[in-house]
């Protein structure tokens, strides 16, 4: 059986905490099993582009950094925030730039993703960029980046070892081996 109709009733919704990237909302709803109850949602003022850049040689491009929630480094795919109404693929050319300085003359998307849909409405765009260019890289004034060129096979790796945990750009690279049989 496909359930497809919205079994929850929201009573209230208050926003508790609102800032430039993201919003909280403290919800009082009717359940599923049609009793009462709460729901914290975080909706983001963003998508995430998620970019898996790919070299004639068959190399792609980590980004290393440091993620202040989790208390650790932590090496991805070039990624970013797309604002909400802009075009996603301009929004990863920017990302991939600002990162790597890479420009890409092939841009392919290969999914959409919701990271934690139990508690949060972000979307991610998958992307590979293929036919590089390198320039110089662009990162934001928060951001200190290194960069990593690596064998798209040893990506994949990391992706199994746990040394990529990142989740979009576990889920973007383990699609691209799926598609590309590495």
């Amino acid at each position: 059986m496909e359930f497809t109709e919205n079994p929850w009733k929201t009573l209230t919704s208050t926003v508790v905490y609102d800032n430039n990237w993201l919003k909280i909302r403290h919800e009082e709803v009717i359940t599923p099993s049609n009793t009462p109850g709460i729901y914290g949602v975080v909706s983001f003022k963003n998508k995430a582009v998620v970019v898996v850049p790919i070299d004639q040689e068959g190399y792609t491009y980590l980004v290393g950094q440091y993620r202040y929630p989790l208390d650790e480094y932590s090496w991805e795919v070039p990624e970013g925030g797309a604002p909400i109404g802009t075009d996603l693929l301009e929004s990863a050319r920017r990302e991939l730039k600002e990162e790597t300085g890479l420009e890409a003359a092939k841009w392919t998307m290969i999914g959409r993703i919701h990271t934690s849909n139990s508690a949060t409405d972000e979307e991610g765009f998958l992307y590979i960029a293929e036919e590089l260019s390198q320039g110089a890289h662009e990162p934001e004034e928060t951001e200190q980046l290194q960069i990593r060129r690596v064998l798209l096979a040893d990506a994949v790796q990391m992706v199994m070892n746990g040394e990529i945990t990142d989740a979009l750009s576990v889920c973007a690279l383990l699609k691209i081996a799926r598609l590309k049989r590495i």
